[in-house]
Parts: structure tokens; sequence; C-alpha cells
């Protein structure tokens, strides 16, 4: 090609690095919006719900894991406890999410790819089961414990109104779950221990405030911990990533871009 066509030739645009990010977080807050609206409006119903409590705690019980009262007990004779364990179930949560994404988006945009969709696929699984399944959390249920967010804390209700809040949708706890995807992206993609250890220990935090804050029951964690995992496997092997998923590799290995993001 001569010099005059090449200088002729239109210049291909590329999106700047804000720009990519703010694209991606926009669609992400289109889905999480939508997520909260379908959850809201699928309540089941009152009744239903703590049948189904009374169960899951039955449950616990036989599993020897009904831990709700004794977690909580850790805390409630002390004001910063109970304070520190409601910032992180609302702090540490989609705002925490929100800056580790951006990270993500920025600087490792496959392994931020991988776990939006595994936030899709398994907050897809969750609608299912908050419309079939409405269980009622600790905090509504006669369990002996303290709704300690709503007593002392106004901040949940702005982060998350209760017209977008579904209060029977305690199974799974995907303020565990995903705050665990986000931990593992963090392991995956940081090689500076101070915040490996971040990432291992934010997902560990919410899970005992989750608890703590009476509102969700241990096996709620199980479930939201198992459907993410299992969405992210999902995710990565569709995208042609073969590994066993007892092998820790599959777990700690940053993702590697197949051919759905090669650009």
């Amino acid at each position: 090609m001569r010099p005059l066509e090449r200088a002729q030739r239109p210049a291909r645009i590329r999106p700047t690095a804000a720009a990519a990010v703010l694209r991606e977080l926009g669609l992400m807050f289109a889905a999480i919006l939508a997520y909260f609206a379908i959850r809201g409006i699928s309540e089941g119903s009152i009744d239903a719900a703590h049948a189904n409590a009374e169960r899951l705690l039955e449950f616990e019980q036989r599993l020897g894991i009904d831990w709700e009262a004794a977690v909580q007990g850790w805390i409630i004779g002390s004001h910063a406890l109970v304070t520190l364990a409601n910032w992180v179930y609302i702090w540490g949560h989609w705002p925490f999410i929100a800056l580790v994404a951006v990270w993500l988006v920025r600087w490792h945009p496959a392994e931020y790819r991988a776990i939006r969709n595994a936030f899709l696929v398994s907050g897809s699984i969750g609608l299912v089961i908050f419309a079939t399944f409405p269980v009622a959390p600790p905090r509504l249920f006669d369990t002996g414990v303290v709704d300690t967010v709503t007593q002392y804390s106004r901040a949940y209700r702005v982060l998350q109104p209760p017209a977008l809040v579904n209060q029977y949708a305690a199974m799974p706890s995907f303020h565990f779950g995903w705050n665990l995807l986000i931990g593992l992206g963090i392991i995956r993609c940081s090689r500076h221990p101070g915040w490996r250890a971040l990432g291992a220990g934010a997902p560990l935090a919410m899970g005992l405030a989750t608890v703590a804050t009476a509102n969700h029951y241990v096996l709620d964690l199980v479930a939201g911990a198992a459907i993410a995992l299992a969405a992210l496997y999902a995710v990565e092997l569709a995208r042609g990533r073969r590994a066993a998923p007892w092998q820790p590799a599959v777990w700690l290995r940053p993702f590697e871009p197949g051919t759905a993001d090669v650009r």
C-alpha cells in the first residue's frame, strides 16, 4: 500500500480504558438492578417462608451446624463488634465488589468477564430458588437473635431500598457467594501477598457478618458458595478451560483468554 493510501485510510477508533470501564460497569449495574427488581416482586408467602425456615433449621440441627445464635453471641455484648459486623455486611458487599470490578475490568478483562458471567448465571439460578423456595432469615424467624442492621444502622436501606428487597430470600446467600467470587478474582490476579490475603479474608469476614447480623443461616452460605462456584466453573468450561474441579489450580489460577476473549 502506498504512503498516500495509508494516510487516507480512516483510523480505527478504539475505546479508551475509562470508556471500557464505564461501559462494563453500566451493563453490570443494569443487570444488578434487574436482578433486584425481579427478586423484589417474586417474594413468596410469609407462611411458606417460615415453614421453609423451620425445615432448614431442623436440617441444620441434624447436621450440628445450627450456629446462628452462637455466632451472634460473639458480638452482641459489644457495640463496637456489632457496628463492625454491620459495616462488613453493608459496605463489604456492593461497594467492595464495585471497586474490585473496576480493577478487574481495567487490568484483567478476561478474569472480569468470567466472574461477571458467573454472577449472571448464579443470580439467575438464585431467582428461581427465591421464587419457589422462600425462606425467612433468622432476623424474621423466632431463633432468639437480633436484627442488628435494622436496629443499629440506616445505611443499608440507602444502598438497598425496601422496594428492591425480598425479605424472604435468605437461601442462598449471595452476600457470601458473590464475595467469594470477587475474592477469588483478587487471589488469581494479584501477586502481592497483602492483596491475596484480602481476597481470602473478605469472603470469610462476610460469611461471619451475614450470620452474626442474623441475615442468613449457615446453610445459606453453603448454598450460595456452591452455586457461585458451580457457575464460575461452568462459565470457564464453556470458554474452553479444561480442568477438574477438585484441582486447586482451577480456582486459584487466572482465567486464560479463550476464543471468546480474542479482540
